[in-house]
């Protein structure tokens, strides 16, 4: 007998059971659990010494980084995570069930969303109260902002393991999904200097508004618009590419 087709409401339950199932199988995995929450640490923690007798720079940097670290090392693990389970035949025996491919997406949106709020929490702790990154604004408000920089490359991650066909390609989608908004996200030049084009193209990249966004607390006291509108932007843009995930969630993997 044919199976019904999956529902294609979102379910309560069935999201926080796959968000189950993948915070279970992430458990037997230290390595990525390691990766998702010491790596981020790791690389503010050599940023602060690389720049030892400059301690303004890490000031100047560090807090841009503290957003752009863990959506890097959310896109890798999610988009290979994903990846493997999809090769294995996991996710297609999952589809053949009564789950519908936004209460999948949303599972691991959900799952991955949770070791985002601790690897965030780590990584903004270790900045400010260890290596001493002097901010103007309010530390929650610089919470926030890794939060959803990490939701954002978890989004990323999830979208495009729906082009990857082993997990050597879904690395190989690094240089072409993260570096380019690496390179014109303001990081190293101001945005406003660049060429013309260039500039055009980074005003439609979500991590030029988490660079933004973090310079705006790292500047100003208050909440400020420009703020408001920033987080805004990479909030809408990480819900905007989770939809795309399910619209483009393949059920069979050839």
């Amino acid at each position: 007998m044919t199976p019904p087709p999956p529902p294609r409401a979102l379910s309560a339950a069935r999201t926080a059971a796959t968000a189950a199932r993948v915070l279970r199988q992430l458990g037997h995995d230290p390595r990525t659990i390691a990766l998702l929450l010491l790596v981020p640490c790791l690389m503010l923690f050599l940023l602060r010494y690389v720049f030892d007798a400059d301690p303004g720079t890490f000031d100047t940097i560090g807090a841009s980084l503290l957003g752009i670290f863990p959506l890097i090392t959310m896109f890798l693990v999610t988009s290979i995570a994903t990846l493997r389970e999809r090769t294995s035949g996991t996710l297609e025996r999952l589809l053949a069930m009564p789950l519908g491919k936004g209460d999948l997406i949303a599972g691991y949106a959900l799952a991955f969303g949770a070791l985002a709020i601790v690897q965030s929490a780590l990584a903004t702790g270790l900045a400010l109260w260890f290596l001493g990154l002097d901010v103007t604004g309010s530390p929650w408000l610089l919470l926030l902002v890794a939060l959803l920089d990490a939701l954002l490359g978890t989004a990323l991650g999830l979208f495009v393991s729906a082009f990857a066909a082993s997990e050597f390609q879904a690395v190989q989608f690094m240089p072409a999904v993260i570096f380019p908004q690496l390179l014109l996200c303001g990081l190293f030049t101001p945005r406003d200097q660049m060429h013309p084009a260039l500039e055009a193209i980074s005003d439609v990249l979500p991590m030029s508004y988490a660079v933004d966004g973090m310079n705006e607390v790292l500047r100003h006291t208050d909440l400020t618009t420009a703020f408001v509108r920033d987080v805004s932007i990479v909030a809408g843009c990480a819900l905007l590419v989770l939809c795309l995930g399910a619209a483009t969630l393949r059920r069979r993997t050839r």
